[in-house]
């Protein structure tokens, strides 16, 4: 089998505060293989974004980051700095969320696009425009030839979106990370750039780490899933694995908060609550995360943290008692 593009172990998080430390993530395991799209899932909080931010050391200074993370054979947790910034950017390339925190308002859009090329390919500056007008037709803005000239506020939200992935594929990263790249964009927009996201794994290559709250656009692109909860893994699996046979309460307590269409039946068309709240970052019990909002939870949940296994081929789940049925 071929080796992945990223292998994530035992990664841990933890921020030194004033008030204690903050237990971000915990041991979280993963891979990447080649042109795969990988969702992760969680509510806000849980962890998701910290956890790809570490991967390339881009947090704070009072975050300490414990574990490995190999790309490409070589730990980037372990990297010199000088090296991790080849990777960063070029390697390894993020979407964020707001595209507008992402583009500077007073350069152009052109300018902005080759200044990552000249960066990192070291380009002429007229290659470089070459290139970034390439990118723009990439990711289908209209009259690609006249946005390089514009500012991002004379850009929609989904265009600028649009060039914040320009950007970030401007180098031919084997690895792209999308941080919640739809959630500030109205549903068709969302989808224009989910297609997007999808043609250019098929067209390029790329593997894509989509982290979301939205289970209907990891129903969408994703190829396998990763539920997080409170900095712990608490399922992985393929997609329509996971839509089809979810196996940790907190998982099913997700699906059940998906809106649905009406179809007569007023109990139906209720979105089910998951009762009770995240425990604190800072008091992470050494058990179960989620015992104190489970109906299946026991003394063993409330008192032992329960291991990731295998309960399905491809399948895995960190609970004492999983399987379908209620939270």
């Amino acid at each position: 089998m071929a080796q992945p593009v990223l292998d994530v172990t035992d990664l841990s998080v933890r921020f030194d505060t004033d008030d204690g430390d903050v237990h971000a993530v915990d041991r979280m395991s993963f891979t990447l293989d080649a042109g795969e799209v990988l969702g992760i899932v969680g509510e806000s909080g849980c962890g998701k974004s910290v956890t790809c931010m570490a991967l390339v050391r881009l947090l704070p200074e009072t975050a300490r980051i414990d574990g490995a993370a190999l790309f490409e054979g070589r730990d980037l947790l372990a990297m010199p700095p000088r090296e991790l910034r080849r990777v960063r950017g070029r390697s390894i390339s993020f979407v964020f969320q707001e595209p507008m925190t992402s583009l500077n308002p007073v350069f152009t859009v052109g300018h902005q696009i080759e200044e990552v090329l000249a960066r990192h390919l070291r380009l002429s500056r007229g290659k470089a425009r070459e290139r970034a007008l390439e990118l723009l037709e990439l990711v289908r803005i209209p009259a690609p030839a006249r946005r390089l000239d514009e500012y991002p506020h004379q850009l929609s939200g989904g265009m600028r979106q649009r060039v914040v992935i320009a950007m970030a594929l401007a180098c031919d990263p084997k690895v792209l990370v999308a941080d919640e790249p739809t959630t500030a964009l109205d549903v068709t927009i969302q989808a224009g750039i989910l297609d997007l996201m999808r043609d250019i794994r098929e067209r390029l290559g790329t593997s894509i780490i989509l982290i979301t709250h939205n289970l209907g656009v990891v129903a969408d692109i994703a190829d396998r899933v990763l539920v997080m909860y409170a900095g712990r893994k608490a399922e992985e699996a393929p997609v329509a694995d996971l839509f089809s046979h979810p196996q940790h309460p907190y998982t099913i307590g997700l699906l059940g908060a998906v809106p649905r269409p009406y179809e007569g039946d007023e109990a139906r068309r209720r979105l089910q609550e998951i009762p009770g709240r995240v425990p604190s970052l800072r008091e992470l019990p050494r058990a179960c995360a989620f015992a104190d909002r489970c109906s299946r939870a026991d003394e063993l949940s409330r008192t032992e943290i329960p291991e990731l296994r295998e309960v399905r081929p491809a399948h895995s789940v960190a609970c004492f008692h999983p399987g379908p049925g209620a939270v």
